[in-house]
């Protein structure tokens, strides 16, 4: 239905073992957030190039970078919400670093041979839409930069950010009128967040702008969630997966499996969550 990818370090930090991992499930994509506990925006230009070198080897194509853009707290923002984990994937950053880091991503992504940036709403407050001007004004420089390089900046809703539900994603996106921002839509934050991503979170985004997906499945204790094997969760995937089937989407479905595994052992655990995928895109 779809073409599959993956977040590499959701199989392993390094590459060598999550790539080959990754073909055998069936996958034509990979999207890199850390290798080998670094994140994808500090390494070096040959550590970069030593990635593609990889990638390619593995016949496989980089989809987007999972950047850590705007997971940081806003100044003079709301207090945070802490009832959120904060999540960095090595790489935490605060607001006077972002436009460094936004100049590094977008070298990166044009490096790596892929047009998508992932980016977020800063840290998330107990008054997320007194963020959204902040955010805006911020998402739409990073989109104005990336017009020249052909690149996608997709805002991903996530529940330790001020955009974490489908709502509040597109409330913010509707502030921001530009080609070059686009959402990636994550059903299994939305549900963190306190919303029913589908169908009622779903409803309303704007299909046009969805320009990702990352597929995880959890159940939900308050606003902690239990990972688990996609399918076996909250989530209503085979609802959610036909529903954008029907709205024309053409991109890609990115696992972020989360589930730690059968033993804690994160590659089987992304093994199980891709093969329950691809039953899933098959349908």
């Amino acid at each position: 239905m779809f073409p599959l990818a993956a977040i590499t370090d959701e199989f392993a930090p390094d590459l060598e073992t999550a790539l080959p991992a990754m073909r055998e499930c069936g996958m034509t994509g990979a999207e890199l957030r850390t290798v080998n506990g670094k994140n994808i925006v500090d390494l070096s230009d040959a550590g970069i190039a030593r990635v593609r070198e990889l990638v390619r080897a593995h016949g496989l194509e980089v989809v987007g970078i999972a950047s850590p853009l705007l997971k940081c707290v806003l100044p003079g923002g709301p207090e945070i919400d802490g009832r959120f984990q904060q999540d960095v994937f090595g790489s935490a950053y605060g607001f006077d670093d972002q436009p460094r880091i936004a100049q590094r991503a977008m070298e990166v992504a044009l490096a790596l041979g892929t047009r998508m940036i992932r980016v977020f709403s800063y840290w998330r407050t107990i008054e997320p839409r007194k963020c959204f001007d902040a955010a805006a004004q911020a998402l739409t420089e990073f989109a104005a930069d990336a017009v020249p390089r052909g690149l996608i900046i997709a805002l991903e809703n996530e529940h330790a950010c001020n955009a974490g539900t489908a709502s509040e994603a597109a409330a913010l996106l509707s502030l921001i009128q530009h080609p070059n921002l686009q959402l990636l839509w994550d059903p299994a934050n939305a549900h963190i967040a306190g919303e029913r991503p589908f169908p009622e979170g779903y409803a309303t985004l704007p299909k046009d702008r969805i320009v990702h997906i990352h597929a995880k499945d959890c159940r939900l204790r308050g606003h902690t969630p239990e990972w688990c094997e996609i399918g076996e969760g909250d989530i209503d995937w085979p609802g959610q997966l036909a529903a954008l089937k029907a709205d024309g989407y053409i991109g890609w479905i990115s696992l972020e499996t989360h589930w730690p595994g059968p033993g804690g052992n994160k590659l089987e655990a992304s093994r199980i969550c891709a093969k329950n995928l691809r039953s899933l895109l098959d349908e």
